[in-house]
């Protein structure tokens, strides 16, 4: 299954140097996904999961004011046994496994061109989350720029 594991760069960094990403909450083509997105083919679908995993690592950021503001979402192939179904967004897995680095498909990563939207985006989450229509049009900004994809090869030079 793919599924989508939300980081920051320093994350994706010690993620790399240990060789795997720990298991935890991603986000995936789940079946409460596909009945709320009922009209959208599978690369529909994988995109919400993509977008879903975005705000997560936003929520991160959030917790982390001194990274970089930049959203990173690694894409990943876990066996279905080693997933479940959380439920709550419709997209989240849990991940009970590490993730090697043998199991990694790409990074996508917000371009630096993003930075300040992001960095206000993450300052809002919050505020958005408890219905602050000004702090959802701050989420909503940051949600509208697209994620910038990195093949494996390419996230050493990335994090270097």
């Amino acid at each position: 299954m793919r599924v989508y594991l939300p980081a920051t760069l320093p994350l994706l960094r010690a993620w790399l140097d240990a060789g795997r990403a720990p298991g935890g909450t991603a986000y995936a083509v789940t079946p409460a996904l596909r009945e709320w997105y009922r009209e959208g083919d599978e690369e529909e679908m994988e995109y919400v999961a993509q977008q879903a995993a975005g705000r997560g690592s936003l929520a991160l950021l959030a917790a982390e004011p001194m990274v970089p503001r930049r959203r990173v979402v690694l894409a990943v192939d876990v066996p279905d046994a080693d997933v479940a179904v959380l439920g709550s967004p419709r997209a989240a897995v849990a991940v009970g496994v590490p993730v090697e680095t043998s199991r990694w498909a790409s990074a996508l990563v917000d371009d630096e061109d993003a930075d300040g939207v992001v960095s206000v985006a993450a300052s809002a989450l919050a505020r958005a989350d408890h219905g602050d229509e000004d702090a959802k049009f701050a989420v909503d900004e940051a949600d509208a720029y697209e994620l910038a994809w990195y093949a494996v090869q390419e996230i050493h030079s990335l994090v270097g």
